[in-house]
């Protein structure tokens, strides 16, 4: 028996009243409005964070099952063997992949939602002494890879219901990034604590990092691939830290005028940026659940982009269209940037062209000096077709104030 007070969770044991930490309501909806669906598995911990997922309503939208495990024939049953010790990365991992395999299982049959297995095992303070280290693993198995979250806790800082607390917080920091939600908070670490991070990626991602395929592209159920259909695409290429309404209104516009199904490009390697990293893309891969595809690449200049997507139309702001066409962007060398051009010309793409405002003014594809003989590579997107001042930057720098970002619903 429960109730929610001033977001806090309040529990009844034997007529005692106990109030646990407060309820991560942003979060939690910001998890709930994904299409992300989930099979969790946990042992020694995580109680906590199964009552916030069910704590706010739209927790059927998420939550395919949850096993609670204690017992050691209880593990066996869900891993076909006992281990010998439970509370390690390598078991939090095999539970994952059960449970993915379970979630793939338990989704409607026909269903696109993306899915992805939890796996939690954790040894916290108890009504006994305990010679080792208190710590929890989680693991999060998806069609992208696993992610395994190791936490050392430091012993005596907290009673158990503040370790079970902690664990539980880090089990949801597993899900919102599992379902593709930025600007949660960050975990309450104190002292000598600890929280470490290990991806393995799919074999595709991988060997798109190493530069052995030049794109992996991952499919709005979650899937890995290796190509996009022929014909060419819309392609709209970002950072997507977070992806907003601006980037799913343009890319609509977009294909309304090109008719062409849309395709998001996520650039590892970007020429005025700094790289990034399996473990960041993975993270913003997942904000795509649900809405399209998108492409990793290695590809930072549109003249490789049109290579690896031939027929395509890049939808591009105003500020980005002046640098296709700017010579200092290609070392001053005005014939290399025209034999750029001529280069996407050649695998039959072009650009379109969004007005975007700056110092309180719109520019729009007609401040823009194309060079003569290469207008046709150019075609601008009206004001009236599209505009939305919103930015990424503008986002993240909200998460000061905001507890916990959440995608715009695209579904």
């Amino acid at each position: 028996m429960g109730c929610c007070i001033r977001g806090r969770v309040t529990q009844w044991h034997d007529g005692a009243v106990t109030l646990e930490s407060p309820l991560p309501v942003d979060t939690v909806t910001a998890i709930h409005a994904t299409p992300h669906k989930m099979v969790a598995a946990f042992a020694g911990a995580g109680s906590q964070a199964l009552a916030w997922l069910h704590g706010v309503g739209g927790s059927s939208r998420t939550i395919l099952s949850a096993i609670d495990i204690y017992a050691p024939r209880s593990m066996e049953a869900l891993l076909g063997f006992t281990p010998a010790r439970f509370t390690s990365r390598r078991v939090a991992r095999l539970m994952a992949a059960r449970a993915y395999d379970l979630a793939r299982a338990y989704r409607d049959e026909g269903s696109a939602d993306p899915v992805f297995g939890l796996g939690l095992t954790a040894t916290i303070a108890t009504d006994r002494a305990k010679r080792g280290d208190h710590r929890a693993a989680v693991a999060v198995k998806d069609g992208l890879g696993v992610v395994t979250y190791d936490l050392t806790i430091a012993k005596g800082e907290r009673d158990r219901a503040g370790e079970e607390n902690l664990v539980s917080l880090l089990w949801l920091q597993a899900v919102a990034e599992a379902c593709g939600v930025f600007g949660t908070p960050a975990l309450p670490l104190v002292g000598a604590e600890a929280l470490r991070i290990e991806y393995h990626p799919s074999d595709l991602l991988a060997a798109c990092a190493a530069g052995e395929r030049p794109l992996a592209v991952v499919r709005p159920d979650g899937r890995v691939v290796t190509s996009v259909h022929g014909g060419g695409s819309t392609v709209l290429s970002g950072s997507f830290n977070p992806v907003h309404a601006g980037h799913l209104g343009l890319a609509e516009a977009a294909a309304a005028l090109t008719g062409l199904p849309v395709l998001f490009e996520l650039p590892l390697l970007n020429a005025a940026k700094a790289p990034i990293g399996l473990v960041e893309a993975r993270r913003r891969a997942l904000q795509f659940g649900g809405v399209g595809p998108i492409a990793l690449t290695r590809s930072p200049l549109f003249e490789q982009k049109a290579e690896l997507l031939p027929g395509s139309v890049f939808v591009v702001g105003v500020d980005t269209a002046e640098r296709v066409v700017d010579p200092r962007f290609y070392d001053g060398d005005r014939e290399r940037m025209l034999a750029s051009l001529s280069t996407i010309r050649r695998h039959g793409c072009r650009f379109l062209v969004a007005g975007r405002e700056a110092a309180g003014r719109f520019r729009t594809l007609a401040q823009v000096a194309v060079p003569a003989g290469y207008g046709d590579l150019f075609e601008a997107l009206d004001e009236d077709e599209f505009r939305v001042d919103v930015s990424s930057t503008e986002i993240r720098n909200g998460w000061v104030d905001t507890p916990a970002g959440s995608r715009p619903d695209a579904r």
